[in-house]
């Protein structure tokens, strides 16, 4: 009597190709999760009823990534990222570590004083989050720290401004580049070399008045031969 014997169907390579994808999709899963552990973000937001924005809210990475959510109460959140410089970012991190990553930090100054908006400094790094709240402060590193954000926020609603009337309302370029021109004035800004492109293509389109042209030209100039010269 002859034994029965069967035979292996062959390996689907289909089924090897699925397989493989499923295996190489939990790894990638699991390294961003390691990485989303190892990094570090610090949001500042300000929260300030009747005023113009009334939210601010700036987060930044680590890792390089920012956003910014910039609108009224009433306005859904829309975070759109930005780019800033590894200058910048270190700067912010290095003042929150003096301050112990907001660790039990208490910056109101605990007077009477007018009602300036709720500000908030968050810090977050993996299961690890430390917050702190305040309406005003005379702590020095805090005050730096809310000095480059709100800088941040000019710089973002500037650059957002511009964009804004080159593209819906010509006429109106001017006095936006009149606006950016005044914070460049009060040194307010903390990167202001990121407007560069939009002041070189208000510059070039000749369908501008002159003097919107002029001013944007004025202003790039001024930008470019305030940056400091490369090494050597």
């Amino acid at each position: 009597m002859k034994k029965s014997t069967m035979k292996k169907s062959p390996r689907s390579p289909f089924g090897a190709s699925i397989a493989a994808l499923l295996i190489l999709s939990m790894l990638c899963v699991a390294s961003c999760a390691l990485q989303a552990a190892d990094t570090a973000t610090i949001t500042y937001r300000r929260v300030f009823k009747g005023s113009s924005p009334e939210f601010i809210e700036i987060k930044l990475s680590d890792s390089g990534t920012a956003s910014s959510d910039i609108r009224q109460l009433s306005e859904d959140a829309d975070p759109e990222p930005f780019q800033i410089s590894a200058g910048v970012r270190e700067k912010v991190f290095a003042l929150a570590a003096t301050l112990h990553d907001f660790q039990g930090a208490d910056l109101d100054v605990h007077r009477r004083i007018a009602d300036l908006g709720e500000k908030t400094f968050r810090y977050e790094k993996g299961a690890t989050v430390y917050e702190t709240h305040f309406n005003y402060t005379i702590n020095h590193d805090a005050t730096q720290l809310v000095s480059i954000f709100e800088g941040l926020a000019q710089q973002q609603q500037d650059a957002a401004m511009l964009e804004q009337k080159l593209k819906y309302d010509r006429l109106g370029v001017n006095d936006a580049l009149r606006q950016f021109d005044n914070d460049l004035s009060q040194r307010i800004l903390p990167e202001p070399e990121r407007l560069l492109p939009v002041l070189d293509r208000i510059a070039a389109d000749t369908r501008l008045v002159d003097v919107a042209r002029v001013r944007a030209r004025a202003l790039a100039e001024r930008i470019r031969t305030s940056q400091p010269a490369p090494a050597q």
